[in-house]
């Protein structure tokens, strides 16, 4: 069984990118466009971890979603945030959140993997 992992970003083509990346890597990859995107997602599909952009360009940002899932009932899911902001304040608010990683734009492939097993635990 592949892990799913969810991957919520406006950027299309950084979509595909990672989509494919992660699919190399054995991980089975969701794309989402947005926040809400992600919150009206088919509920069939169990999701072990989330990759997250802070600035999904209009409606809910990625930390107003991080927050809504931690305020939530459900089970929860390790999120690690990929972001091209330089701001102290959003990876401040991410890691007193629970986030997994803060990850800025450009990083390398084999750092989103390692952050990806190791929210997925041993």
């Amino acid at each position: 069984m592949h892990p799913t992992v969810a991957f919520v970003d406006d950027d299309e083509s950084l979509r595909r990118s990672l989509g494919r990346l992660l699919n190399a890597f054995g991980f089975k990859a969701v794309e989402y466009a947005s926040a809400e995107a992600f919150l009206d997602r088919d509920r069939n599909v169990t999701v072990e971890c989330i990759l997250l952009d802070i600035d999904l360009g209009g409606g809910m940002s990625g930390l107003d979603l991080q927050c809504k899932l931690v305020a939530s009932d459900g089970p929860r899911i390790p999120v690690i945030f990929v972001t091209a902001l330089e701001d102290k304040r959003f990876k401040n608010s991410a890691v007193r959140a629970g986030c997994i990683a803060y990850l800025q734009k450009p990083f390398a492939g084999s750092v989103l993997i390692a952050a990806i097993n190791r929210a997925l635990g041993p």
